[in-house]
Parts: structure tokens; sequence; C-alpha cells
């Protein structure tokens, strides 16, 4: 009787503990990037504070399953020539040379729609749709046309100002309760033009600004208002307004479609790879949650052999989304004339590029320790994996701890 009641307390001081620490964590995550639904939330903590724990953990299974199945349709419209292939090339993180890449400079000829898919990630699919001032529909037609219901947001893109045809286009979006963004492109080769024409007056923020406020009166004339409006450059996806509109379009997303798109996101600048790295982070403590809250009895032995593939294949997905998967970094060092092997060594966090017969190793971390602790640094700890968000940063960008010693011991004799 003492036994039983003693553990009846210990069952519900763990259950207590889960329940603080899920709404610890989660109430600290940003919501630009969480995952789970307010619903979602709201239905876990409940449960777990009522010591149902495997209802509990259905609830985070089902929500897992959304998010890692979640398809996401981006739909580009705009004119030819308005850069709508290069930022689709952009968003996919391909270059113009790669194969599957959007053909750039072509004159856009047909009223037909174009799907392309994500290298990595076969769930995201950016659509090429016609420009509607190639088409002699009206709004409403138009979108009916392009399946306008498919897709999770547009992005209406020009190189030039927005015209009364995009206005429109934008106002019977909103009628049909989807959101659009106004994208102007090839804001360095405006920004080059200035600098070239006017040197001695050229003022970077100045023109940026005057670009910015001719695109808010153009709309403004057509009564569009509140508009958001983005000024970026394609080819630089790191510098002006790219990085402000990739995490608006994660902040308006629905919470289960966030991670698909923080994954597929070029990982190029800090606030990219912190995303993915805080998106990876809840994905990891959610499935921890989940085992633990399904554990009837612990178990004391290690992962089993389905598990260690699992875990592999993770930290490969991982890998691959940070853009330090082989197939990433053998373009990255052709792009930079140096041997993979020399890219690797200097990188500072080593153990990210251990081929999947070594990754065996993390299944020395035991079931116990995931089980009784779901919300400490499973995925840090337990792979072994230490790189800073800088440190990733650096290897995106083509510019790992080193590259430029590298390029220095290779550079020919010019004595």
């Amino acid at each position: 009787m003492g036994q039983a009641s003693s553990s009846s307390t210990a069952s519900n001081r763990e259950t207590g503990e889960l329940a603080s620490s899920f709404d610890k964590y989660f109430k600290n995550v940003n919501v630009t990037s969480k995952l789970l639904s307010e619903e979602n939330q709201d239905l876990i903590q409940s449960y777990l504070r009522k010591g149902d724990t495997q209802k509990a953990a259905s609830v985070i299974n089902a929500a897992l399953k959304d998010i890692e199945n979640a398809p996401l349709s981006i739909a580009l419209t705009g004119d030819s020539g308005a850069g709508k292939s290069t930022l689709i090339n952009a968003l996919r993180g391909m270059g113009h040379e790669e194969k599957d890449s959007a053909a750039t400079g072509a004159v856009e000829t047909t009223m037909e729609r174009t799907e392309y898919k994500h290298p990595k990630f076969p769930n995201v699919s950016i659509w090429d749709l016609p420009g509607i001032g190639t088409t002699n529909f009206p709004p409403k037609k138009y979108l009916r046309e392009v399946k306008f219901a498919e897709y999770d947001f547009f992005l209406i893109v020009s190189a030039t100002r927005f015209k009364a045809n995009d206005a429109e286009l934008a106002k019977a979006i909103t009628k049909m309760n989807k959101n659009f963004y106004f994208v102007r492109t090839k804001i360095d080769n405006e920004l080059n033009s200035e600098k070239r024409t006017k040197p001695r007056t050229f003022n970077k923020e100045q023109v940026l600004g005057k670009i910015r406020k001719e695109c808010e009166t153009e709309l403004e004339k057509a009564k569009v208002t509140d508009a958001q409006i983005f000024l970026v450059s394609s080819l630089d996806v790191s510098d002006y307004d790219f990085p402000q509109m990739e995490t608006t379009l994660l902040k308006d997303l629905p919470a289960h479609k966030r991670h698909i798109f923080m994954l597929s996101l070029p990982a190029l600048t800090e606030a990219a790879i912190d995303q993915k790295r805080d998106s990876l982070k809840q994905k990891i403590w959610l499935e921890a949650l989940k085992a633990g809250a399904s554990a009837t009895v612990p178990l004391m032995g290690l992962f089993s052999d389905s598990e260690i593939k699992k875990m592999e294949d993770t930290l490969t997905l991982y890998r691959s989304s940070f853009g330090l998967d082989d197939e990433s970094l053998e373009k990255m060092a052709e792009d930079l004339h140096v041997p993979l092997e020399e890219l690797k060594a200097n990188l500072q966090s080593p153990r990210l590029m251990l081929a999947e017969s070594e990754l065996a190793q993390v299944s020395t971390v035991s079931r116990e320790n995931l089980l009784l602790h779901p919300w400490g640094e499973v995925g840090r700890e337990s792979s072994g994996v230490s790189a800073t968000s800088g440190d990733l940063e650096r290897v995106s960008r083509g510019r790992p701890r080193g590259t430029t010693e590298i390029r220095q011991q290779r550079r020919p004799s010019c004595g």
C-alpha cells in the first residue's frame, strides 16, 4: 500500500514536471518560428496537467505528422523580365547553371503555370505564374485560371514600378482570403546605376527610401493600403529586405507549415541559421517529449537498430538543411577552387562531417536519458555536434574559417 502510494506520488511529480517544462519551453519560443498551433499547445498542456500523458503523446504525434507532411506552395506572378526566375532560384538555394534551375532571361510566351520543386524538400513547390499583364483576363478570372486556391501565398514581382494590374490583382487576392506581398527586384542594379551616374551625391539609404516611397505611392493611388513591400536582390539574399521578407513570410504561415519553409530557406544569414536551429530544436524537443510521455516502463538499454537508422536519417537531414551535406560542400569547394578535404579541415566543428556509418556512435546515449529528460539539450549533446550559428553562417556563405588562408596558400606566385 505504501509502495503504491509512493509510486503514485512520484508519477504525479514527474507528470507535473513535464507540464511545467512544456509550458516554460514554449512560452520562450519566438512566435515567428513556433511549430505548434495555439490550439495544440493548449491541448497538450491541459492533458499534461491532468496527468493524461497518453493523450498528450497522441496530440504531439498528430502534430508532428502534420509538420513533417505539410506541403507548401508559393506563387510568383509578374510580367516578363521582372526577375521571377532569379527569385525562384534564390528561394530554392540554386544557381542559374544548376540542373533543374529556373531558366533566366527567357521571354514569357505561355499562359501555363510552371512548377519548380525544391531540390532538397519535395514538399515545397514554387510556381511561376504568367503575369496578369500578359493576359486579357480580369483579376478574378486570372486567379481562377491559375488555380489560386492551391497556393499558400502570392509574391507579386516587379523590377520597376508596380502597375494598376498588380494592384487590382492584390485586391482580388485579398477578397479570396489569401496573403500577398509585393517584391521589388533588381535593387542592386538600381543602386549601381545611381552610384555610377551620381557618384558625388550617391546615398544608398536615400535611394532605397525613394524607391520604397514610389512603390507605396503607386499602390496607394490604386487604393491598396498597408501593402507589404520588400526591396530585394535575388543575387544577394543576405542584403536589403530579403531576410526581412523571409521572416515575414514565416510569421504569416500556419504553424505546422513553418518548419518545412524554414528548412527550405538558404542558410546564408545568421537569422536564417538561427531560425532553422530553433525549428529543429523544437522538433527534437517534441519527439523527446512524445517518447517520454508514451513510455509506461523506462527502458534502460540502448537505442534499437531502427531508432539508430532514424537518428542517422535525421542528422543527415539536419546537415542538408544547413548546407553541410556532401553535395553542398562539394559545390562550395568547387566554387572556392579548393579541395573538398581542405575545406572540411577548416570547419570549426568537424563532427558535422561524420559519415553515416560513424553516426552509430550516438547509440551510446541511453534511452533512459531521453525518457527522463525530454526537455534537455537532446539534439546538441547526444549527437556530439557543437557548431555555432556563426560557424554555420561562414560555411553556408562560402567562407568557412580559414578559407582566406586556403586561397592565399593556393594563389600562384607572381614573382
